[in-house]
């Protein structure tokens, strides 16, 4: 029956909808028909049953979500995240082993190929590189009325990326300070043989976080990542949650011209916010009038689209935008430096500052030591730093609040970078924390390349001193552990430790990676050799010898932790 009440362009929204199931069937059918041609009649038989009635078994769930997700790449809709894997699939799963269909064992040898799938035809993703690609699931986590959620499928997720070694699907765990020691060093096993995952999400931080930013309780608690770090929730959401990027200490350096103006340290960083809040403006405008192109194949996954008859793109539940926030520890040991030197100790004035900036410090080596290592870094557990950082992200929170989106949506801070970390380095010139022009500024929420390191204790101790549930878009703090730490299981217990040390002291998001210098330098000579060497980039894992090498230079370039 025709519904008259409907307008010509809910009518198109409703019939492309109906034309995406009937392709997809299509789709699947022609699959069927190959697997019969080549005597595969189990596989066709699956094939035929996930077409005409849905997934009822674990292992039609699996092909069917394979299906699904590739049908979504190729319908020109990417970065699109597996989500809360272990818990849609744990019904088919449980059931499956209760009624004697599948074993354990067999379930896994299905969960395993699953696994392989996700590593093949990546190559139609138009990333960065080769697994920048969305294929992100999401483990355990509270429930809404607070269970802990990771069980037997979670367990095999972690078990088969461990047998597999392979970039994809990349594994998150959500965790919070009442987690056991045992998922830590379960995840701690995977950081070891160097996949760059898991990374970790603290519940205590994020959930209350979201829900500051009026997600719901229910829909807060239900949030996944996206395919690098940023929060989301399925379903519900229309978010964007990497709309841009603010480069903190670019504000920082902008304001330098104006120091000597300044009476006091407080009238400089009352400056340095004023100009977060003109870029943040700019930023906003900018990304006005936006058009998403119509996705039909994504709205029949979302909650709502086809009882209002509205295409995705056209808005959902929540339509928030996410803004990354570029270079922390560089601005927050520049605005150190500034502090100590030139307002508090005289040390420094404002002509030899400014002549060493512009000349990258060529002929002003014994200050540029001075701001290189004597000056107070973020990273190493000094207050007199830490707390600048904490004031600075609360600063480009604050400069969001009461905005609001065209879609009627408000903005999220984040601390992490993406790209930018490479972008916004390349045009910044030398910084007043005494870092060169052609070094870059670290990536995501991490401290200073060339700091002195005191540990990653002393890190994780910095990096949990601001108020991490203001900048809520995510972004990880990332830490790389040389190779030869994991010499016994010991030291994998010590890093589960660790891990649950960052969540305790109130981090929000963890990634950490397992390199060796000495390898990565030989992988850039010899890349035939190190074809399989997985690293984490930014917020997803990828084969170091097919990176741009700017990103190879950066992994390298990373201080390395010993524990």
């Amino acid at each position: 029956m025709k519904d008259n009440s409907l307008t010509e362009s809910q009518k198109e929204f409703l019939s492309a909808a109906y034309n995406c199931i009937i392709v997809l069937q299509s789709f699947i059918e022609k699959y069927a028909d190959y697997a019969l041609s080549i005597g595969e009649t189990e596989i066709a038989e699956v094939l035929q049953a996930v077409k005409i009635r849905g997934a009822q078994s674990f292992r039609e769930a699996l092909q069917l979500l394979r299906i699904l997700h590739f049908s979504i790449w190729k319908s020109g809709n990417y970065h699109n995240t597996l989500g809360r894997f272990d818990q849609y699939m744990y019904p088919y799963y449980i059931e499956d082993i209760r009624n004697g269909i599948l074993t354990e064992d067999e379930a896994f040898d299905l969960l395993e190929e699953f696994f392989l799938t996700c590593n093949k035809d990546s190559d139609l993703y138009p990333g960065m590189q080769q697994g920048d690609n969305g294929q992100s699931l999401v483990l355990g986590g509270r429930s809404i009325n607070g269970g802990y959620l990771f069980n037997d499928l979670s367990r095999m997720c972690l078990k088969a990326s461990y047998e597999l070694e392979l970039i994809d699907p990349k594994i998150n765990i959500r965790v919070d300070k009442d987690t056991p020691a045992e998922i830590y060093e379960l995840g701690s096993q995977l950081t070891k043989i160097g996949l760059g995952f898991p990374q970790y999400s603290n519940d205590d931080i994020v959930i209350p976080g979201l829900i500051r930013k009026g997600y719901s309780k229910e829909d807060a608690t239900n949030y996944v990542v996206a395919a690098c770090w940023e929060f989301i929730i399925p379903g519900v959401a229309m978010d964007i949650p990497n709309i841009g990027a603010l480069s903190l200490i670019d504000c920082v350096k902008d304001c330098m011209e104006k120091l000597k103006d300044c009476s006091d340290y407080q009238a400089f960083y009352d400056l340095v916010e004023k100009e977060m809040v003109h870029r943040l403006d700019l930023i906003c405008e900018e990304e006005r009038n936006l058009y998403l192109i119509p996705a039909p194949m994504m709205s029949l996954l979302m909650d709502g689209t086809i009882e209002r008859a509205c295409d995705i793109s056209e808005g959902s539940k929540y339509n928030n935008y996410g803004i990354h926030g570029t270079g922390i520890a560089t601005a927050a040991d520049s605005l150190a430096a500034i502090r100590k030197y030139y307002f508090e100790e005289h040390s420094i004035d404002y002509e030899s500052w400014m002549k060493a900036l512009k000349d990258d410090f060529s002929q002003e080596k014994e200050l540029q030591h001075k701001l290189r290592c004597d000056a107070p870094k973020m990273g190493q557990d000094d207050d007199y730093v830490d707390l600048i950082a904490k004031d600075l992200l609360n600063s480009f929170d604050k400069a969001l609040e009461n905005r609001v989106n065209e879609r009627g949506g408000i903005y999220r801070a984040g601390t992490g970078t993406a790209m930018y970390y490479i972008f916004h380095a390349t045009e910044l010139g030398a910084t007043p924390d005494g870092r060169n022009a052609s070094e870059k500024i670290p990536a995501n929420y991490s401290p200073s390349l060339f700091i002195k390191q005191k540990g990653p204790m002393s890190v994780i101790k910095s990096f949990t001193k601001p108020d991490l549930q203001n900048t809520i878009n995510g972004g990880p703090l990332t830490l790389e552990f040389d190779q030869s730490v994991f010499r016994n299981e010991e030291s994998v217990a010590k890093l589960g430790m660790l891990v649950r040390t960052f969540i305790t002291l109130g981090g929000h998001q963890l990634q950490l990676n397992t390199v060796c210098k000495e390898k990565l330098l030989d992988a850039k000579k010899h890349p035939e050799n190190y074809r399989n060497l997985i690293v984490r980039v930014w917020g997803w894992s990828g084969y170091f010898v097919e990176l741009e090498e700017c990103y190879q230079d950066h992994v390298i370039n990373r201080i390395e932790f010993g524990l």
